[in-house]
């Protein structure tokens, strides 16, 4: 079983995210790292410390999120594990930021959206290519993703994972949290993540591994992406999520520009949702401005 009811309200509203979902193509939000560069978060800086010391910088970009169209947002919690934190000697606030960067977005998103709480790689290869032994990872994520369901998360997404093994392992420390874990990975431009893993594998084992929704984020643009969750809602019948960077990332005075503008997310928006894909979104380089072409779209196409 991929969730499990509690007595707590969140694991009903994310069963109402999935019913919806398959009803219809639901839209969720974009970058967060883009939008806070964007309001002058400094290189090297923590994005999650962000949640307690900037939280009206994390408000401003949920409401432009939630005004240009989201139905889904998502948390400012991707690299919120311990082990991640740890790089800016910040680990022993993990539950902290993950609550605070769950609860910003919980108020944000009221009744009447949802709140998915991002959880990415930890950065480090599980045995025995690197030092991470399968159950510390599990641990460490269990940590993570219980404080997110203690302040209100809706689901759990579990994103950008290259390798599979560390995605199962992030799978079962979530499941522990009690709500619905959908759970997406990044693959290249030859339809494989960097560890080699094919969309049709990815997507059989997640599930069974107890993902109530898989499919792509990052990696690459929306055409590339269109492929992957072909290949996955053709074997399938989980909730399929397409979140692509808005096309590839160029260098520009200094600035990294994305090569896909809003009228061409929205194009490939609908093809998404004619392809069966049950949640559209973006990641690296996807605005408000995206979003809201999106929306549009959906709403005609």
């Amino acid at each position: 079983m991929a969730w499990k009811t509690g007595d707590r309200g969140t694991s009903m509203s994310g069963q109402r995210l999935m019913e919806l979902a398959q009803a219809r193509t639901v839209l969720s939000d974009g970058a967060m790292g883009t939008m806070l560069q964007e309001r002058g978060l400094p290189p090297g800086v923590c994005p999650e410390l962000w949640n307690v010391e900037k939280p009206d910088e994390l408000k401003a970009v949920h409401a432009a999120y939630i005004e240009a169209g989201s139905v889904v947002i998502s948390t400012n919690t991707f690299g919120g594990s311990r082990l991640k934190l740890n790089a800016y000697g910040l680990g022993d606030r993990a539950r902290e930021l993950n609550f605070a960067g769950v609860s910003l977005a919980r108020e944000a998103a009221g009744t009447e959206r949802f709140v998915a709480a991002s959880i990415g790689p930890t950065g480090k290869f599980l045995e025995p290519l690197g030092d991470l032994s399968w159950d510390e990872a599990v641990d460490v994520f269990a940590e993570q993703a219980q404080a997110q369901a203690e302040a209100g998360a809706d689901v759990v997404l579990i994103e950008t994972f290259m390798d599979l093994d560390e995605a199962k392992a992030a799978l079962a420390g979530a499941l522990r949290a009690g709500i619905p874990c959908f759970c997406t990975m990044a693959f290249d431009t030859g339809g494989r993540t960097m560890m080699g893993i094919d969309p049709e594998t990815a997507a059989v084992q997640l599930t069974d591994a107890g993902a109530s929704g898989v499919g792509a984020n990052c990696g690459v643009g929306p055409a590339e992406t269109l492929d992957v969750v072909r290949r996955m809602r053709e074997i399938t019948s989980a909730i399929i999520i397409a979140q692509p960077n808005a096309g590839l990332p160029q260098i520009c005075g200094g600035r990294t520009i994305y090569s896909s503008g809003p009228d061409e997310m929205a194009a490939y928006a609908v093809r998404f949702a004619q392809l069966g894909v049950n949640i559209v979104g973006g990641c690296c380089g996807t605005t408000p401005e995206h979003i809201r072409a999106m929306a549009d779209a959906l709403a005609t196409g």
